[in-house]
């Protein structure tokens, strides 16, 4: 605590939790986004992450209400938010586009993957008996149907990409509107939080890209991350411009309460703001990005791609920080700061923020045991 702050004021209400929530919906935004640069606007060099991104926007999806639900006093009670109609709820209409997207995105992925489904059913074992049942009783894999099912999978997606942005461009409304404070009061703050989970989600797709093939041993595809290190570079910059855009927005209009904003930027906040979120997160994986798109070297362009995806998600994740974690620290009397230290164990600890934040992993685990990231899936 430093200065004078109201009683309610002593306790940070959003916790580390509420910033892994918003930091894994912002990748369903980002990956999802990778996968509809492929199929919807034929970005062609990104078909060896189509899948991959799909079931990384499916694991996260899932894992979103997670951390949310371990924030709540009572997270057995977690679920009535989508049985009970309650639209006056931002959080309930968050909880109802996230349901609707689970339904749609799995209805791509069990279309997408139809056909090597069936392959896989023909299998011996009782993992078959799982591919039976994901086929829903249709073996039909002539071409006519399977050309029907890249059609339902290409309106579908049509369906999901304008859905995916409003649920993450919502969330930066819950905190730009909803839990209006200095900090987050301005109107940049639904398209910077979007902009963001793009940026991520794009970094953590290539990321998982070089592992997998480093893992497998298999090669790289250099096209491949070649448009997805120019995606990252786009939105970056402009991700980058628009917050800085936003500060200098804040201090243009010199309102109520600036003093403040700056010391919370310059002192409370100056290493996750300035050192990681804007340095670290944004100018130097921009710089090295566009070292890699002139260097010749294919080896190079690949260490330099994955440090600066490493970066991004970390510079991502700090936003997340500074938002969340630091606009609550203004005293709404303007006069001081709130104090928030992480503790170890409990309901909001550290321990159970790394479970949740691990949790979307483990779930992609086994998302991919059962949906092969290659097309290659013949019966044996």
């Amino acid at each position: 605590m430093e200065g004078f702050i109201y009683p309610n004021e002593f306790e940070v209400g959003w916790s580390l939790l509420i910033v892994i929530y918003a930091y894994i919906s912002g990748i369903v935004a980002g990956s999802f986004f990778v996968a509809s640069l492929y199929k919807l606007f034929k970005v062609d060099s990104l078909k060896p992450v189509f899948r991959l991104s799909i079931l990384t926007s499916l694991a996260f999806l899932i894992s979103t209400n997670v951390p949310l639900v371990s924030h709540l006093g009572h997270p057995e009670r977690g679920f009535e938010i989508l049985i009970t109609p309650h639209l006056s709820s931002v959080m309930a209409v968050f909880g109802y586009d996230a349901l609707y997207l689970l339904s749609i995105m799995t209805l791509i992925i069990l279309y997408d993957y139809r056909k090597d489904l069936v392959n896989l059913a023909k299998n011996r074992g009782a993992k078959s008996i799982i591919y039976r049942i994901l086929t829903l009783g249709d073996y039909d894999v002539s071409e006519k149907a399977v050309k029907a099912d890249n059609r339902v999978v290409y309106y579908v997606t049509w369906i999901a990409f304008p859905s995916i942005i409003f649920l993450h461009g919502y969330l930066g409304f819950i905190f730009g509107s909803i839990k209006a404070n200095l900090w987050w009061n301005t109107s940049l703050m639904p398209v910077i939080f979007l902009l963001s989970g793009i940026v991520s989600g794009i970094a953590l797709i290539m990321l998982i890209y070089v592992l997998i093939s480093k893992i497998r041993g298999e090669d790289i595809n250099l096209a491949c991350i070649e448009t997805l290190a120019g995606q990252l570079l786009l939105f970056l910059i402009i991700d980058i411009s628009l917050e800085l855009l936003e500060l200098v927005h804040i201090l243009y209009l010199q309102e109520e309460g600036i003093e403040v904003i700056l010391k919370l930027i310059t002192d409370k906040l100056f290493v996750s703001y300035i050192i990681v979120q804007i340095c670290l997160g944004g100018l130097l994986p921009i710089a090295m990005l566009g070292a890699g798109k002139i260097s010749k070297s294919a080896g190079l362009k690949r260490t330099v791609y994955t440090l600066s995806s490493v970066l991004v998600l970390i510079g991502v994740f700090a936003m997340r920080w500074n938002v969340i974690i630091g606009g609550q620290l203004i005293s709404k009397s303007l006069r001081g700061f709130a104090s928030y230290h992480i503790p170890v164990f409990g309901q909001e600890g550290l321990l159970v923020s790394i479970a949740a934040l691990s949790f979307p992993f483990v779930v992609l685990w086994v998302l991919t045991r059962v949906f092969p990231i290659s097309s290659k899936a013949e019966p044996t």
